[in-house]
């Protein structure tokens, strides 16, 4: 799988968020977008996914513009800004109700997700009395339980507890060798430093730092 970003820019009004941007994502890597909130990350995430549509550039799968079509990437799953469930369910419930839309997966895959992010599928507590860290985790599972090619994470380890941070690194670590293509993105640094590649955005400039 490859994603070709190719001279995006991005305007609200009279404000322009990015600025001419370009690069080219792989499957088989982790990249990060870092910059301070608002410096147009989670913009560019959106414009990847489909939510939103550029004001110029084009965004391409495999040489696909989704965007054209007015349709979604493939084998695509996101967590931008902050995971959304149903507040009186269960965590499973919640994936249990995302997963029977696709049929792609079963109770197995879903338990595995959740063990792996390290909460308890058994555990009834209801997703409207779960901490930041486990409404963040269960975001976590929802993107990886279906196995997609392709990852998107918005400020993953937002909230979640400082001994977990590791595991879950190590789980995108071995999505990645798995051949899976990542994107984490982050105004903390020390949150992407196990990445193959770094852009930093600001003021609408999107540049690569490694």
């Amino acid at each position: 799988m490859k994603i070709e970003v190719k001279n995006i820019s991005k305007n609200f009004k009279s404000e322009t968020v990015l600025k001419d941007v370009n690069m080219t994502l792989e499957g088989g890597h982790i990249y990060a977008f870092v910059g301070r909130n608002g410096s147009g990350k989670s913009v560019l995430l959106k414009i990847i996914c489909g939510f939103y549509k550029p004001t110029s550039g084009e965004v391409l799968f495999d040489g696909i513009d989704y965007n054209k079509t007015n349709s979604f990437p493939p084998s695509l799953r996101a967590l931008i800004e902050h995971p959304s469930f149903l507040n009186d369910l269960s965590g499973y419930k919640n994936l249990e109700i995302l997963a029977n839309i696709q049929h792609k997966i079963g109770r197995s895959e879903i338990e595995k997700a959740m063990i792996q992010v390290g909460l308890d599928p058994k555990n009834p507590k209801k997703y409207g009395t779960y901490s930041l860290g486990m409404k963040q985790k269960l975001g976590i599972a929802q993107v990886i339980m279906e196995n997609p090619d392709i990852m998107i994470l918005d400020e993953p380890f937002n909230g979640v507890e400082e001994e977990t941070v590791p595991l879950l690194r190590n789980l995108l670590l071995e999505k990645k060798k798995e051949g899976k293509l990542i994107v984490i993105a982050s105004h903390i640094k020390e949150d992407i430093q196990f990445a193959d590649d770094i852009y930093l955005f600001q003021d609408g400039i999107v540049q690569k730092q490694r």
